[in-house]
């Protein structure tokens, strides 16, 4: 089953995150908050395997397949590459730093959760192996962040909404 609560959270975690981005640098808009936004989530694009599992991918492909890399950094790296290719050119390079943004927000949430081994998942493959220690301060259907987070996204919003008509009054 899919934490519904573990989505939210990452959508508004990047919500939050492209915002605040958005206040301090003049040229990022809307669009730009969604790429963060949709970065926070990508990783999360492992999910695909519900409805396609591994082995129908692999019998589909005719080659070994899986969608757990899609979870990791080199996954992370290789989606938004793939992701920019769809827009023009001359946005690319920041479309894909703000993507990443978003993806690594996804990934140091992931690294806090509650996990029976106590370690986290093997964030940095395919560089690396190591599995850091997860830090065991929530579980992914736990509500509570997902509370905090929208908490954080109402505050962002209000505060854009409040510093739009200041700059609108002469």
């Amino acid at each position: 089953m899919i934490a519904v609560t573990d989505v939210l959270t990452h959508v508004l975690t990047g919500y939050v995150l492209g915002t605040v981005l958005a206040f301090r640098y003049d040229w990022m808009g809307p669009a730009h908050v969604t790429v963060v936004t949709v970065g926070a989530l990508s990783p999360d694009f492992v999910k695909a395997e519900i409805f396609l599992p591994d082995g129908l991918m692999q019998y589909l492909l005719g080659i070994p397949f899986a969608w757990a890399p899609l979870h990791t950094l080199g996954g992370t790296i290789a989606v938004g590459l793939l992701t920019v290719l769809l827009l023009a050119p001359e946005y690319r390079r920041r479309a894909l730093a703000l993507f990443l943004v978003g993806a690594a927000t996804h990934h140091v949430l992931d690294i806090a959760l509650i996990t029976p081994s106590g370690e986290a998942y093997a964030v940095l493959w395919p560089l690396l192996e190591y599995r850091p220690p997860a830090g065991g301060l929530y579980l992914s259907s736990d509500r509570w962040p997902a509370l905090v987070a929208g908490l954080a996204a109402v505050a962002v919003w209000a505060f854009g909404r409040y510093r739009d008509s200041r700059a609108e009054t002469p």
